[in-house]
């Protein structure tokens, strides 16, 4: 019997070559090649300290790596169970097609039916036409009655730095 030319393993420290340069060719293709700050140095921090920010699933075809999917849990407070959200997922072009994408997808719904999650998540750009269709095609429904917010930089220290001194110190509690 021959292996299964496509393996989704978890990440491990010694991937974060290989999960930087993920991010920076999804970065190209999403014309947010500007926008990357990560360093192998960050996430190493980020992903495997005692209490990572996320975690990370690698694909690879006949042992090289295609792909990856960077997650982590979030909670919806309708159910009161926690959700896994798809922060990012990226096949090399040279791997599309493959069934690399939906191993991935499989092996994180897995993880999440595993872990008593309430439901999965992600964003896609609009224009992501390949993209939206593949997902709907796995019977994932876009919300289109949602729209995702985003705060940054200095609107975002602006902001905090108006935060009461008892509330942030209420939170870490």
């Amino acid at each position: 019997m021959t292996p299964d030319p496509i393996l989704v393993r978890p990440a491990r420290v010694d991937d974060v070559a290989t999960i930087l340069t993920f991010i920076r060719e999804l970065a190209d293709y999403e014309r947010l090649s500007h926008a990357v700050v990560a360093s192998e140095a960050s996430l190493r921090d980020a992903l495997f300290c005692d209490t990572p920010a996320a975690e990370v699933l690698i694909a690879e075809v006949d042992g090289k790596p295609a792909g990856f999917a960077l997650f982590f849990h979030n909670f919806s407070t309708f159910l009161a169970r926690r959700g896994l959200y798809l922060e990012d997922l990226y096949v090399r072009t040279t791997d599309r097609r493959l069934g690399v994408g939906r191993a991935l997808l499989t092996r994180l719904a897995a993880l999440a039916v595993e872990r008593g999650c309430g439901r999965m998540e992600w964003s896609v750009l609009n224009w992501n036409e390949s993209a939206r269709r593949f997902y709907e095609s796995l019977g994932a429904e876009p919300m289109s009655e949602w729209t995702t917010y985003r705060l940054t930089g200095s609107a975002l220290a602006e902001l905090g730095s108006l935060s009461p001194k008892s509330l942030s110190d209420d939170i870490g509690r």
